[in-house]
């Protein structure tokens, strides 16, 4: 069985992440996103809520679980006896860190490869940053989430915002 980890701090799971989280469901047997802690990242979302969010939005995926970890994504890796990460980039300012990373993961855990994906066009500018300030300021991000967290989203980030 093929087994991929697709990590990140999906805060909050963007279009663009479901992108990146329904091709590799096509290519591997078994998909595990990933909720990664990144101690240096201060969340709009708890944990819990965006590991919510992401079953949510990946029901319909079959082949695709949802877990979070608090640790090395290659000790993650390993102890999920997978094969690969995925990981999307969207401009070439991602992939001079995302390589880092993948050589650092590759170091620590020879037995899994990095696998990158590319983007869609329409996903290029998308980042859970840029959703998190257009909500915080009252803007539509109608076309950035999927319809089942839209309002979580809205009701978290857009409080104050006449």
């Amino acid at each position: 069985m093929s087994i991929a980890v697709c990590p990140g701090s999906f805060d909050p799971v963007t279009f663009g992440h479901i992108d990146i989280i329904s091709r590799a469901s096509k290519i591997f047997d078994k998909v595990i996103v990933l909720v990664s802690i990144n101690p240096n990242k201060e969340a709009s979302f708890t944990v819990s809520e965006r590991v919510n969010m992401l079953k949510a939005v990946t029901e319909g995926i079959e082949n695709v679980v949802i877990d979070a970890y608090d640790g090395l994504l290659a000790d993650y890796t390993r102890k999920q006896g997978a094969s690969a990460i995925v990981k999307g980039l969207r401009a070439v300012s991602d992939f001079e860190y995302e390589f880092q990373m993948a050589l650092a993961n590759k170091k620590l855990y020879s037995n899994a490869e990095t696998i990158f994906f590319t983007t869609t066009s329409e996903n290029m500018y998308l980042s859970s940053s840029v959703v998190k300030q257009i909500a915080s300021l009252g803007g539509d991000i109608t076309g950035f989430v999927p319809d089942e967290i839209l309002e979580t989203i809205k009701n978290r980030l857009n409080k104050g915002v006449q």
